[in-house]
């Protein structure tokens, strides 16, 4: 009940608790992912490891590979799926994901409640042998890149859209958006529609890949945000795009206001009790007198 509480408290205009953007003694039932990536903290959140199946991570020693438990999760699950389906390719290379606590890091506005996480492009040679991706190098409309020693790099389509495919219908992820370039989207999406017989699942990425607006194109990596999750936006999560369809719903309130005002109250440790009925005028004071007040 006490969620409902804190809820509607903070529809009303911010008189409570759980409005607050950081937990303290004060806001006790904050935890998690907290406020918006691009103003939030972390609370609970677990390490993506330096090295793993399918993958590594891009700067082994930096203190920004912390999220949600369920993104680093889905993390790992999607990575060893492609090397399971593409035996004998190169690991995927994870760039950053947030700070412990989250909170702003370099590199970044967002990246800040631990629901982002970029990756780099898995690419290919141009006669299609698998080759690590050497850093934020943007590929052109038409795939390829051209890599520091003067060779060139080509999209690996096939096994960039196993992997996006795998976190987009990873149960635990719930992404809300893959962002990346107009002209990778279209590469991606056309090699899906040959591919795949389920037209739900190519909606679905449609509507998630998106090139962002306030930033650059993303044709040197994926940017990926997973969506906040009914119990968490009871506990701090918000924002960071819509809450699209497919995804559970939020709870709904419809709520009795008194019994939320009376449970608001019974959570403040200054109050001794309900509410005391308002003193009333001693009946001997004569009507003529109280009139005056």
């Amino acid at each position: 009940m006490r969620w409902l509480a804190t809820m509607l408290a903070c529809a009303l205009g911010g008189l409570a608790l759980g409005c607050m953007s950081t937990p303290s003694p004060l806001a006790p039932s904050l935890s998690g992912s907290i406020g918006v990536p691009h103003n939030g903290v972390l609370t609970v959140s677990a390490e993506l490891p330096e090295h793993g199946a399918g993958y590594v991570r891009f700067r082994p020693h930096a203190p920004v590979y912390h999220g949600l438990p369920r993104l680093v999760g889905a993390i790992l699950r999607a990575a060893a799926s492609v090397e399971q389906a593409f035996p004998g390719g190169v690991p995927l290379v994870v760039g950053d994901l947030s700070a412990q606590t989250g909170g702003k890091i370099p590199r970044h506005n967002s990246h800040r409640s631990g629901r982002d996480v970029d990756f780099l492009f898995f690419i290919t040679t141009p006669t299609g042998i698998p080759i690590r991706n050497p850093g934020f190098l943007a590929l052109g409309a038409d795939g390829f890149v051209e890599l520091p020693d003067g060779s060139y790099g080509l999209l690996d389509v096939a096994r960039e859209w196993h992997f996006l495919k795998t976190l987009l219908t990873d149960a635990e992820a719930d992404v809300q958006f893959l962002f990346m370039s107009r002209e990778l989207e279209a590469r991606l999406i056309q090699y899906a529609l040959a591919k795949e017989s389920d037209l739900a699942l190519i909606w679905h990425a449609q509507t998630v890949m998106l090139q962002p607006g306030d930033s650059l194109p993303h044709g040197d990596h994926v940017h990926m945000r997973i969506a906040c999750r009914a119990d968490e936006s009871v506990t701090g999560c918000s924002g960071g795009g819509p809450h699209w369809p497919w995804l559970e719903p939020f709870p709904h309130l419809d709520p009795d206001l008194a019994l939320l005002f009376d449970e608001i109250r019974r959570d403040d440790p200054f109050e001794l009790g309900p509410l005391a009925p308002q003193p009333q005028a001693p009946s001997s004071v004569a009507p003529e007198l109280l009139a005056r007040k």
